[in-house]
């Protein structure tokens, strides 16, 4: 494994840009780990409505940064005391989906510092219930990589008023707000004095007690491909808020995989456009199924024969079929 040191850089754009340029540009049949810390910033999912995720007066009036990350899952929380992570691996089908392979060496670093820590839920690191990391990945079909963030020292205050959490989702939790459900990984600790840096400093020995690690330190090149990928992508208001289309016909359900949104605009009995937002951690592009139910007849045999031999778990991280088409059809909508 390969440690690449980005850590004097804390804009956000730069180091998700410098993330995917390695998982794109680096070498195959070579793993890399990446640490990176941001400044105040909101981080969403690739498939999320970002105008419905934050407080956007709040996120303005405090300058914090709204960056979409490619790999899917919910908006998160980054600051100055959030430590990230990303392993970059070759892609391999029991990976893909696998966040104990990924975050067991972090759960394992923790538990040396006498931290508790557990893998929960679909993509959780929990201590004593409350979540200190969640994790996302995503996949170019060769390469992929699973990373997560791990709540060290952050202002958990800003979470909640930076991010516009539905009711849905707190009440699926089963919890009254996101900080009663989140926890810093310093609350855990006997050692007041650790710092987010002493943290990546003790999980790169704990990895490199495990196996062989080399420190790459990356090139005049490689930061100029990720500064160009940042200005061309990740600091452009189209990737990172995107269109919000009116639609005529909304339906949202929260499944054991995550949120799925539908907005669709139907005319003529037919589906004139279709737009999926959601918080799942399915690896395929749902644009691709966007445009494959474009102008299918608003019908329950029309859209069934439509997604005929489609992989739709694939999409959602594991939502049937079935489920996603009693989802995206409703009777009594399908004269709107």
């Amino acid at each position: 494994m390969r440690y690449i040191d980005t850590t004097p850089i804390t804009d956000p754009t730069l180091n998700l840009a410098m993330e995917e340029h390695v998982l794109r540009s680096f070498p195959a049949e070579e793993d890399y780990v990446v640490f990176y810390v941001n400044e105040p910033s909101i981080i969403i999912g690739r498939n999320q409505n970002t105008l419905e995720e934050i407080n956007a007066a709040y996120v303005e009036g405090n300058g914090i940064h709204v960056v979409r990350r490619i790999s899917g899952g919910g908006a998160v929380y980054h600051d100055h005391g959030n430590l990230n992570f990303s392993f970059i691996t070759d892609y391999a089908m029991d990976r893909l989906n696998n966040f104990q392979h990924f975050t067991r060496p972090v759960i394992e670093a923790l538990n040396a510092l006498g931290v508790p820590a557990e893998l929960q839920g679909r993509n959780d690191i929990v201590v004593d219930g409350r979540k200190v990391s969640g994790n996302a990945q995503y996949s170019t079909g060769a390469r992929m990589f699973s990373h997560g963030t791990l709540l060290f020292d952050s202002n958990l205050g800003e979470v909640q008023q930076a991010l516009d959490v539905k009711q849905g989702k707190i009440e699926s939790k089963g919890h009254k707000s996101v900080r009663s459900r989140v926890a810093n990984i310093v609350e855990f600790l006997d050692d007041d004095d650790l710092t987010v840096d002493d943290l990546r400093a003790h999980l790169l020995a704990s990895f490199k007690a495990a196996q062989d690690v080399t420190v790459y330190e990356p090139t005049d090149a490689d930061w100029a491909a990720a500064e160009e990928l940042a200005e061309e992508k990740y600091r452009m208001w189209a990737w990172n808020y995107g269109a919000s289309p009116d639609f005529d016909v909304q339906r949202a359900r929260r499944f054991d995989i995550g949120e799925v949104d539908i907005r669709l605009n139907i005319s003529d009995g037919q589906i004139q456009e279709i737009t999926i937002f959601g918080d799942f951690l399915g690896h395929a592009d749902v644009s691709v199924l966007e445009d494959q139910l474009q102008g299918v007849p608003y019908r329950m045999d029309a859209l069934t024969a439509a997604l005929d031999g489609t992989d739709v778990p694939s999409y959602f991280g594991g939502l049937s079929q079935q489920d996603f088409l009693q989802l995206l059809y409703a009777r009594d909508q399908a004269d709107g």
